[in-house]
């Protein structure tokens, strides 16, 4: 009786080095090869189909295309919205927080088919393998961590030439830049990504600028989530971020080039668009110096950068990341407005807001030109009083100077 397979589920992306992985998984490791691609909103369903007949072809015995998208904004992109998260001030966090939820949605896939194993084609020199392989570790610590790309030393020749002597013949011309795209931003890596001095041409972006003349964009949110752009509803968040999207990077809003600390403890540098995160975070955290308070906006800003450095980490399973999520949810009650920016190639400018909960609407004064809650007394009492700690350490250490 012939021995039954072992299961094996592959993150599989279509491109050379999980093309190799189902190959090799197969043909040299004895698997019966099971592919699934989660996609957090970077596939459409062309590439989607193409991606499964690729599976296929490799020999896969299954393929499956799970969509997690409303399920990452639900659980991350928002919290990334009330916390403005941008890692170093630029980033916004874009594969970092996407491969979480992919690692996180094919290890429930392989438990829902009995998988023996789980495998990747994550190499050995960036940040994705932890990411995949500890989220793999928590979530299923019963199943094995199959990683060939990571442990052969292969060169690209290497698997094009394998994959052919096994039948499978592609295109896998190496390309100048590799692309990542998702929902909450496109990055992109290239020799100029390599260097200290060099930054990304504008060919190498995929948005290119298609207009010149400016244009106002209206982002109206509800409790710091987007709801309507220029006027028009969207009960779907993500159809919401994917209309902002569309709308600025036909400016070339939105790119940039991240230089940051990797997980494995080295710097790494990677240029990005991302038109939608960086006009709904400059928005959002105008409609907050607007509608918070000093303190609220204080300890949103530490909070907010802890959230990002954890989840660029891959610690967004650890229940701290809960303890935040609670906080930055709680801040947003009164995160509710418009927003009007103006675009331009390249740019824009935050003209103003509009909401209910702006606190310059008050009846206490207007600055540097009223004041109504107080009288000029009042002021210089305070202000006598708000001195005291000053002039006490110079009256101190003035006299203590002399002896």
């Amino acid at each position: 009786m012939e021995e039954k397979k072992k299961k094996v589920v592959l993150a599989f992306s279509g491109g050379l080095d999980t093309s190799f992985c189902a190959k090799y998984l197969s043909e040299d490791l004895g698997y019966e090869v099971h592919t699934a691609i989660a996609n957090t909103g970077g596939f459409s369903d062309a590439e989607l189909a193409e991606i499964e007949r690729r599976a296929m072809k490799l020999g896969a015995a299954t393929h499956a295309a799970l969509d997690v998208t409303a399920d990452y904004y639900a659980k991350s992109i928002r919290y990334m919205i009330a916390g403005n998260v941008l890692r170093n001030g630029t980033y916004p966090i874009s594969v970092s927080s996407e491969r979480i939820f992919q690692a996180m949605a094919i290890i429930e896939y392989a438990k829902s088919i009995r998988a023996d194993a789980v495998a990747h084609g994550s190499t050995g020199a960036g940040n994705d393998q932890v990411r995949f392989d500890l989220t793999f570790q928590i979530l299923a610590p019963e199943i094995e961590i199959i990683t060939p790309t990571r442990d052969m030393t292969l060169t690209r020749e290497y698997e094009i030439d394998y994959l052919k002597k096994h039948g499978y013949e592609a295109d896998f011309t190496k390309l100048e830049y590799s692309i990542n795209k998702g929902l909450w931003g496109t990055s992109i890596g290239g020799k100029e990504t390599l260097k200290s001095n060099q930054t990304l041409p504008d060919e190498a972006y995929p948005s290119q600028v298609e207009k010149t003349e400016p244009e106002t964009l209206k982002i109206t949110f509800e409790k710091g989530e987007v709801v309507a752009v220029n006027g028009i509803v969207f009960s779907d968040r993500v159809d919401a971020i994917r209309k902002i999207e569309e709308i600025g990077s036909k400016f070339g809003i939105g790119r940039d080039m991240h230089i940051g600390d990797t997980i494995i403890g080295i710097k790494g540098r990677v240029g990005f668009e991302a038109a939608a995160p960086i006009l709904i975070i400059n928005a959002h955290k105008m409609l907050e110096k607007h509608t918070l308070t000093k303190w609220q906006q204080y300890w949103k800003d530490q909070i907010g950068t802890w959230y990002g450095m954890f989840l660029h980490e891959s610690q967004y399973l650890d229940p701290v990341m809960r303890d935040m999520e609670a906080f930055l949810e709680s801040t947003q009650q009164h995160v509710s407005g418009t927003v009007e920016i103006t675009l331009r190639p390249l740019g824009y400018t935050l003209v103003g807001v509009d909401s209910p909960f702006d606190l310059m609407k008050t009846d206490f004064g207007e600055y540097g030109e009223i004041n109504k809650a107080w009288s000029t007394d009042d002021v210089k009492g305070f202000t006598k009083i708000m001195a005291n700690p000053m002039k006490i350490y110079y009256n101190v250490t003035k006299r203590a100077e002399k002896e």
